[in-house]
């Protein structure tokens, strides 16, 4: 996600917008790997069969000029990730052929034409993550209407042991709110063999996780949850979904996947994009026995790192991850409004 064009007049006469198809891969990949140094064919190949597979869950775009391939853009759309409430889109990737890039606007012609198909498919914000000292992006992406977002993108390493709990000050809570309690003093392997049985998600668990989250957030997510659990079956490289149970039923889950690509970052890392426990088994330390077994199952597979988001005063969750050892990246969270 570089070598975007630097100037905001630019023209974009001559440039030609059209949907991206798989049939584009070969040229996507060469443009990402010209801007970024190396190949995430696996990432491209996943995103645009998904694309295809699935066309209401994207939004994406090839910029031609001269019949010739120039750019290409490529959003997500979601509804539930990391706490989110709306429909939104998640801006993965955009690239310019380096030639172009300076002096066609061929980025932002990429740009607008994505915010005007979100616009009409009632998508309300667009979101992405730049690090910190990509300073050419950055401006692309304030010249084009893109401010920082009030939300905070965290870590932790899967190798590193969970620190000791201490006792913390609990606020008072509604009967519908998620658990994010931990078991003061246990480790990962303590608590993810000894306390509570978790196991990887089954298609079957679909019911159950629809009848959670429905207690924890209010309202009925099936087409959401029902479309997570299928990507945890054939869009994620490797399966990471989880189920906590209690007496034999379960009583909470986490939703996480495997990526190596986006928002231009080439390594491998896990998202952790919902955890949610059943209010009636709140306390009984079950997010922390999720979260422990997830991270035993990223070091044996040597995957180095967890992300996830956060709002900035979604307060009960962010002790939660702080007690489990996430911290800041140096990545902003980028947000576009799409109200008219």
């Amino acid at each position: 996600m570089t070598d975007i064009e630097p100037t905001a007049s630019a023209t974009v006469e001559g440039t030609a917008i059209r949907p991206l198809t798989g049939g584009d891969l070969e040229a996507v990949i060469a443009i990402d790997r010209a801007l970024s140094g190396r190949s995430r064919r696996g990432f491209f190949a996943r995103r645009l069969a998904h694309a295809a597979r699935d066309p209401a869950d994207f939004a994406a775009f090839a910029a031609e000029r001269d019949g010739r391939f120039a750019g290409f853009v490529l959003a997500r759309l979601y509804e539930g990730e990391f706490g989110a409430t709306s429909r939104e889109a998640a801006l993965d990737a955009i690239g310019v052929e380096h030639a172009l890039a300076r002096q066609h606007g061929v980025g932002r012609a990429l740009i607008d034409h994505l915010v005007a198909a979100l616009r009409a498919r009632g998508i309300g914000e667009l979101a992405t993550q730049v690090d910190w000292m990509e300073d050419d992006l950055l401006g692309f992406f304030a010249r084009n209407g893109f401010v920082l977002a009030p939300r905070l993108v965290l870590s932790r390493t899967s190798g590193a042991r969970l620190p000791a709990a201490t006792p913390v000050a609990r606020m008072p809570r509604a009967d519908h709110d998620t658990d994010y309690s931990a078991a003061d003093g246990d480790e990962f392997q303590s608590l993810a063999h000894d306390r509570l049985p978790v196991r990887s998600m089954a298609r079957a668990d679909l019911t159950a996780i629809i009848d959670i989250d429905r207690r924890i957030t209010g309202r009925t997510r099936a087409a959401y949850l029902a479309r997570k659990l299928d990507e945890a079956f054939t869009e994620s490289a490797v399966r990471m979904s989880l189920v906590a149970e209690i007496d034999g039923h379960p009583a909470g889950f986490i939703m996480a996947r495997v990526d190596d690509g986006e928002f231009g970052h080439p390594e491998t890392e896990a998202v952790l994009d919902t955890i949610g426990v059943d209010p009636r088994h709140s306390h009984h330390g079950v997010a922390t026995a999720l979260l422990s077994q997830l991270m035993i199952n990223l070091t044996a597979l040597r995957i180095e790192s967890l992300r996830t988001e956060a709002n900035w005063n979604q307060f009960g969750l962010l002790s939660f991850l702080d007690r489990m050892g996430f911290e800041p990246l140096r990545r902003l969270a980028l947000r576009r409004p799409l109200s008219a």
